[in-house]
């Protein structure tokens, strides 16, 4: 009898790499998550009370413009979480009201992690059998940005919505007597209105600087 000729396993060495990358992109997508989720679970953690916030006792009219004004920074300096949750809850009700913007705007967030920032940068991107470089990959996402954000109207609809936030925040600082509040010397050191957006901004850009750095 004869024997059949052992059959060796064929690997592709494409799809081994494809397989072996393509995990990858989970951790660090989880990482980019759970870093924006402390840094706002964080300065969540710092707001002041909203009784304080509207407390009808503590409102009464400026005497000054130049008395207003100090009054908004000093107002600021102390309910900034608090402000800055307010512009997120004008800003979200804009966008709820209006879903195309909404659809739109997640539509080119996912478009940049998904095909720039989380993709392996030895994977090149293939739509209808076309292959596109990293190049060609940002150029097309840096001008979907810009058509999206200057030439439909979700740029006016976050303009709107972050100015009408702005002069609500800005009515309130004014009308708002912050002599009963205690200014700590560390409060008065953190008084960047976008701290907290920074803060965040700083963490995610951490947790995709290994990504990025790849690229280069």
């Amino acid at each position: 009898m004869s024997s059949q000729p052992a059959i060796l396993p064929i690997t592709n060495p494409q799809t081994t790499a494809v397989e072996s990358q393509a995990p990858a992109t989970t951790p660090a997508f989880r990482a980019f998550i759970s870093n924006i989720t402390e840094t706002v679970r964080t300065g969540l953690a710092a707001r002041r009370p909203w009784s304080e916030l509207v407390d009808r006792s503590a409102f009464s009219k400026p005497d000054s413009i130049s008395d207003a004004t100090t009054r908004i920074r000093k107002n600021y300096t102390y309910f900034k979480v608090n402000y800055l949750s307010v512009i997120a809850i004008v800003l979200a009700f804009s966008l709820l009201t209006n879903p195309f913007s909404l659809i739109t705007l997640l539509g080119l967030l996912a478009s940049w992690l998904f095909l720039y920032l989380f993709r392996p940068s030895d994977q090149p991107l293939v739509v209808f059998n076309r292959t596109f470089s990293e190049r060609e990959t940002l150029g097309i996402l840096i001008l979907s940005t810009i058509v999206v954000v200057f030439l439909t109207s979700v740029g006016s609809i976050l303009i709107s919505a972050l100015m009408i936030g702005l002069a609500i925040v800005c009515a309130h600082g004014a009308f708002r007597q912050p002599e009963d509040l205690f200014l700590d010397e560390q409060d008065q050191s953190n008084t960047g209105f976008l701290s907290f957006i920074s803060g965040a901004a700083n963490s995610a850009a951490a947790s995709a600087a290994p990504i990025i750095a790849t690229r280069g």
